[in-house]
């Protein structure tokens, strides 16, 4: 009787165990916010509830479909002889977080560097060498950047949140631009310092043939004028509010130029092979103001 009795409640514990399988496979209930889902219905993969759910809720779409106004302050940060230091605006409309459109204009004042001060005190104004420039031949071509801009297409690829002592937090962005820059440069060279009319050629008075003089110092530099060519760009937004943000970004404005408006080619004379293609480099700051001013969130 003992022996039946067990058989008897090992076979009903069994049948049990198969209702309950088979009742869980012909209806699973519904997943619970934040409960892992069976592996049958993941491929073999035990996933949780968050699978599928958005990174970041109620993010703030701070630059999406807004207008950026942003005054600016930029200076070069590798010329060789004239800094170019100057103030301007940056306008920019962004279509989505990732992607926007945008133009940079900026007027400029030129500052001597450190290296012309060291040539200049190595020169006179009456050289002995007839090779090298007096110090009006040497400042007086040398060139500045009294305009230069770009316009430009962006990208935005990285954004988050930046902690200090892990009570204050602000957002930030990272941004990448390329498009195309327009610089207008200016020299100044008296015609009494650049008195060659015709370097490099033999030029002729009254029937007779006269040599080039093969003075480079005295030839027009020929390092003004209008240029077009690549703008590369990045920089950071740095948000203080919905609307306001700190921007900082390093700009390449790359384009054919000769800073000294000197003969670099060494040909004793000066033409356009004389200029080359440099990357004016400028580290820029400014105050970003996004319009509208109130910011959109995502569910």
């Amino acid at each position: 009787m003992r022996a039946l009795s067990s058989t008897l409640v090992l076979g009903a514990a069994l049948i049990g165990t198969s209702a309950i399988e088979v009742g869980g496979a012909v209806a699973d209930p519904a997943p619970q916010p934040g409960a892992s889902q069976p592996a049958s219905q993941t491929g073999g993969r035990r996933l949780n509830g968050l699978e599928g759910d958005v990174a970041v809720r109620h993010r703030r779409l701070l630059v999406k479909q807004r207008f950026e106004l942003a005054p600016l302050f930029e200076s070069t940060i590798n010329a060789d002889f004239r800094h170019i230091v100057g103030g301007g605006l940056k306008l920019e409309y962004h279509f989505s977080d990732m992607f926007s459109i945008g133009v940079v204009g900026v007027g400029s004042t030129a500052l001597d560097t450190g290296l012309v001060k060291k040539i200049d005190g190595t020169l006179t104004d009456s050289p002995m060498n007839p090779r090298e420039p007096t110090r009006a031949q040497f400042d007086d071509r040398l060139n500045t950047m009294p305009l230069h801009g770009a316009a430009y297409l962006s990208i935005t690829p990285w954004y988050g949140k930046l902690a200090a002592f892990a009570s204050a937090y602000v957002a930030f962005d990272f941004y990448f631009q390329a498009g195309v820059a327009v610089a207008q440069l200016k020299s100044n060279c008296p015609t009494n310092v650049c008195n060659d009319t015709h370097p490099g050629q033999t030029q002729m008075q009254s029937g007779d043939t006269i040599p080039p003089d093969l003075n480079p110092n005295n030839d027009p530099p020929l390092n003004d004028g209008t240029r077009v060519g690549l703008y590369l760009g990045g920089g950071i937004h740095v948000f203080l509010n919905d609307f306001l943000a700190l921007d900082l970004t390093v700009r390449d404005y790359a384009f054919n130029d000769n800073p000294s408006g000197a003969d670099f080619d060494a040909n004793l004379f000066v033409d356009s092979n004389d200029s080359r293609f440099l990357h004016h480099l400028f580290f820029g700051a400014g105050l970003s103001i996004m319009l509208p001013a109130k910011v959109k969130r995502t569910p």
